[in-house]
């Protein structure tokens, strides 16, 4: 009578290659989905830091043209004028000086807040906040020379010029000095803006090009 050996590691081994085998395909699926989600939100944080430098480059390039258009057509061309007038003693009349923005500090804010902060390179950011300082610092000045302008200016203006100036000399008196200054300062401003913006403009085309 013969006798049959049974192999019982055979039955052992073969559970144990299935369950490495599904452990495999657990762990290869788990990496797949992480891998698939952290690509599609790099993906996502690429299209939104591309749409934030869209519009801000969009922004910019609206603010550099309006900007240099007052200031060559308006600001630059009163500001000499009345120097002028002034210089060779012919008293010209003071206007009301006005400064009239659209400008929102808390739309740069929120949008930093929002996440742009993580999505933009470092030369951007300082770019976008060197811009903002300029911007901070003009808005000051220009606000200073309103305020000062409703004060002095505004309410004499149906006075006489002597009031404005001193006849014997034909200067203008001590506290109506601020306003050929003001006219200069913004111009100024302009300049200092258009320079500013342009240069941040540049660093985000460069960025928008090293990202595609």
């Amino acid at each position: 009578m013969s006798t049959v050996t049974v192999d019982r590691r055979k039955p052992i081994m073969s559970r144990a290659g299935r369950w490495v085998a599904e452990l495999v395909l657990v762990f290869v699926g788990v990496y797949a989905a992480f891998w698939l989600s952290n690509y599609q939100q790099r993906q996502q944080d690429v299209e939104r830091r591309d749409r934030i430098l869209e519009f801000i480059e969009q922004t910019l390039g609206e603010g550099i043209e309006s900007s240099k258009t007052n200031r060559v057509k308006e600001q630059e061309p009163e500001a000499t004028e009345f120097r002028r007038a002034l210089d060779v003693g012919e008293m010209p009349p003071l206007r009301p000086f006005v400064f009239i923005t659209d400008y929102s500090p808390s739309d740069l804010a929120t949008m930093l807040q929002s996440g742009g902060v993580q999505l933009l390179d470092v030369q951007t950011l300082r770019a976008l906040r060197n811009d903002e300082a300029v911007i901070r610092w003009g808005l000051a000045r220009m606000a200073r020379y309103q305020k000062l302008s409703d004060e002095l200016i505004v309410p004499n203006l149906d006075r006489d010029i002597s009031f404005f100036y001193d006849p014997a000399t034909k200067k203008l008196r001590k506290q109506f000095e601020i306003y050929p200054q003001a006219l200069e300062a913004r111009v100024k401003f302009a300049n200092e803006l258009e320079q500013t913006h342009t240069e941040l403009l540049k660093q985000i085309q460069a960025e928008r090009r090293q990202n595609r």
